[in-house]
């Protein structure tokens, strides 16, 4: 995955090798060579001072580190960062920021454990800011729309087809009807894959408030709370979602969609951003 470069931020490309082959041996007694996933390490380093070590794919490592900073709110923009290189012979991603973030050490005293995949976790109090996202309202997904966007995750090639064990999320908008898959990002964890693609969106100067994400892993609270912090209104999972999760995404106002596979679906919250097409038994009892 090519990472695009900021004006303002020097960033390396350190993207690692995504699978490896190992042998397994089958049912029928065959050795195989089989693709598993890559995971590694990477610990972040903000202004020399250690933050917190990820277990990741490796698929965009920058993008990962710097939508990290911004959804634990440790960096309020991409123009607060200076520089990122990441450099697998020492595991390590090193950020240098254009101003030492006040009360670091204080932020990381307060953590909590998520239900991340591994163990994800958010700086402060969850809740912060919750209340003052506001989300637009006057943008809409079709059902049409829905399924163009289940076709396309559907039909992307992707690491998990051929090794297994890591999870996608997507970032997507609709071209009338048709959906078109803007980023695609795959990790060991969901949280890690939003991350990166929250980075992306920071290098890109792109804009969520008229976005759809996508991710294959449940909708947990750390989940709903970053794609509402990205001010993106549509929220579609191939999984189900947890009560906490359920409870922000009401609170936020976030339209969320969960079990949705082929042409099923459960709509949770946000109904009023959700165009229901009338199916002919619909119109002709109406």
């Amino acid at each position: 995955m090519a990472i695009p470069s900021s004006a303002k931020t020097k960033i390396s490309t350190a993207s690692r090798t995504l699978t490896v082959e190992v042998d397994a041996l089958n049912e029928r007694g065959e050795m195989l060579a089989t693709p598993i996933a890559g995971e590694h390490p990477l610990t972040i380093y903000v202004d020399k001072r250690e933050v917190v070590t990820l277990m990741t794919l490796g698929q965009a490592p920058e993008a990962l580190v710097i939508g990290y900073l911004r959804n634990q709110r440790l960096i309020s923009s991409i123009d607060a960062i200076a520089e990122v290189q990441v450099d697998w012979e020492t595991a390590s991603a090193a950020v240098t920021t254009r101003r030492a973030i006040k009360n670091l050490d204080q932020r990381m005293k307060k953590r909590t454990v998520t239900t991340g995949c591994g163990q994800g976790t958010v700086f402060g109090d969850l809740m912060d800011e919750i209340d003052q996202i506001k989300l637009r309202d006057d943008v809409r997904l079709t059902e049409s729309g829905l399924y163009s966007l289940l076709d396309a995750v559907r039909r992307h090639e992707t690491i998990y087809k051929s090794a297994g064990a890591v999870h996608g999320c997507a970032l997507a908008t609709l071209d009338g009807e048709r959906a078109e898959i803007l980023d695609f990002v795959e990790d060991v964890g969901r949280h890690n894959a939003v991350d990166a693609i929250a980075g992306l969106m920071w290098l890109n100067g792109m804009d969520g408030s008229d976005k759809i994400f996508y991710t294959t892993g449940r909708l947990t609270s750390e989940m709903v709370i970053k794609a509402a912090q990205m001010q993106i209104p549509f929220l579609v999972s191939r999984s189900g979602l947890t009560q906490m999760g359920h409870d922000i995404a009401q609170r936020t106002g976030i339209t969320m969609l969960g079990r949705a596979v082929n042409k099923h679906y459960l709509l949770f919250t946000g109904r009023h951003r959700f165009v229901k097409q009338l199916a002919p038994t619909m119109l002709a009892s109406a």
